[in-house]
């Protein structure tokens, strides 16, 4: 799931890099993270990657311990599909309340944007363009459905540990075809539909990691 802001600071230059990386890979699940490496990586000072490994480790992406340092948290099946679990009702709320929001808002065109810019990324097999057009897609949906609590709460779904822990070869497929879903009904303002397809699309998540995972 996407970050809610950009970094800011020097703690969230280390914060989002991490999360970053677990998508691309540069970071894996039990990967323990030394903080003069990290340091080092991100340009920050010491404090500055403590604070930001104090912020993942609020969020349970990292594990902090005593005498071992920190890791990148590592899931079993079952955390795994509890994630999910959460993931599926969360965006189906997202998309609810997008659809919701769809009529009093501007936003509908940003997000066919996003859309032309998954399709551009896509077959163009530029996965960091398509990464970036991902997280666009998402925080349009949160502006449309202006929801606080929900925009506090939805970065923080442990998504990127799943999705480095399960590498999914079809993921980008999946995304593009049920995001195309979604946004039909977001913007037709029927949320019924919208819910239905923000959960779907975790449902095919889900299957597709309990797939390679049997």
């Amino acid at each position: 799931m996407p970050s809610a802001t950009a970094p800011v600071s020097a703690s969230d230059l280390v914060f989002f890099g991490i999360v970053n990386g677990l998508e691309s890979q540069k970071f894996v699940p039990a990967q323990r993270l030394v903080e003069v490496d990290l340091a080092d990586q991100f340009g920050v000072g010491r404090n500055s990657v403590r604070e930001g490994l104090q912020r993942l480790a609020s969020e349970g992406m990292v594990e902090l311990h005593r005498h071992k340092g920190a890791a990148i948290r590592s899931l079993s099946l079952q955390e795994t599909l509890d994630v999910l679990e959460v993931a599926e009702r969360m965006t189906g709320l997202l998309a609810r309340a997008a659809a919701r929001g769809a009529a009093t808002t501007g936003l509908k065109t940003i997000l066919g944007d996003s859309l032309k810019a998954l399709k551009a990324a896509d077959a163009a097999n530029d996965a960091i363009a398509f990464t970036k057009a991902r997280r666009g897609f998402y925080r349009c949906l949160l502006d449309m459905g202006g929801n606080r609590e929900l925009q506090r709460l939805f970065p923080t779904i442990q998504m990127p540990i799943v999705y480095a822990q399960y590498p999914l070869p079809a993921l980008q497929k999946l995304r593009l075809r049920d995001y195309g879903k979604m946004a039909t009904a977001v913007r037709a303002g029927r949320e019924d539909e919208a819910e239905a397809a923000g959960a779907a699309h975790v449902q095919h998540v889900r299957h597709e990691i309990i797939t390679r995972a049997s």
